[in-house]
């Protein structure tokens, strides 16, 4: 089966490291879905500015480059070659293997994800020279930039939605934030023409989900996470996200 890629999505995530691990309704964070040439058709699109969620199929575009060495089994390839029926979920501190039918693992027999996001607008850029472009603002996307997407599908609350539904393990993390503190920031180190108070807003949520897996739990490591043209530098002590540094890349 070959799929095709309707869309590519883009947002400040040219990280690995920060991603959501689920997609958030919460999430301040704005994704553009871009759709390839071929999809840009204003018609394929009609109605859906109606629905208040999607779902978002894409893939892993970036697999064989993820750090999260405590998901992938040791002596298994990250991508396409082979594949573990257990996995170590970061959230579980990386030590407890769970089924990989049991998680949201992106080390899967296939690097499909599935995502629900709510759509903030559809839009309609013109470009010079070029068929106008078309793309989708969504927020809540748990995307790298430049992810593939290979299907869009409405959200459905009277049958995507269950009340009594059960989260397994996921249940006791679910709530689980850290506070971030901003005061040992150097100020005069962020040049103030390009910081916003949008940019810092999106940084905190990030990360008060704490971008670390479950395993490392060191108060003196530092931890660099990019982000939007940012690099961001913190430690993280106990419940708390201290951030030492910020810089333009």
């Amino acid at each position: 089966m070959t799929l095709k890629v309707i869309a590519y999505a883009h947002n400040g995530h040219t990280d690995k490291f920060g991603i959501p691990r689920q997609s958030r309704e919460e999430s301040p964070i704005l994704t553009r879905i871009v759709f390839e040439p071929e999809f840009r058709v204003a018609e394929a699109l009609r109605g859906i500015e109606h629905f208040s969620h999607l779902w978002l199929l894409w893939g892993f575009s970036e697999l064989s480059s993820l750090t999260a060495n405590a998901e992938r089994p040791q002596d298994k390839p990250a991508v396409g070659l082979s594949w573990s029926p257990t996995v170590r979920p970061p959230r579980l501190g990386g030590n407890k293997r769970m089924g990989v039918f049991a998680t949201r693992s992106p080390f899967r027999p296939n690097p499909i994800g599935l995502s629900s996001v709510r759509l903030v607008k559809v839009q309609r850029k013109k470009v010079q020279g070029a068929k106008s472009s078309l793309e989708l603002i969504v927020s809540g996307a748990d995307l790298l930039d430049g992810t593939p997407i290979y299907d869009i599908k409405p959200y459905l609350s009277f049958s995507d939605s269950h009340e009594d539904a059960q989260n397994g393990f996921a249940e006791d993390t679910k709530n689980r934030t850290l506070e971030v503190d901003w005061n040992g920031l150097e100020v005069a180190s962020i040049p103030a023409r390009h910081w916003t108070d949008a940019i810092r807003r999106e940084i905190s949520y990030i990360l008060s989900q704490d971008p670390r897996p479950g395993y490392q739990d060191d108060p003196e490591r530092e931890y660099k996470m990019d982000y939007g043209g940012w690099r961001i530098i913190f430690v993280v002590e106990g419940a708390r996200v201290i951030v030492k540094k910020v810089e333009k890349v």
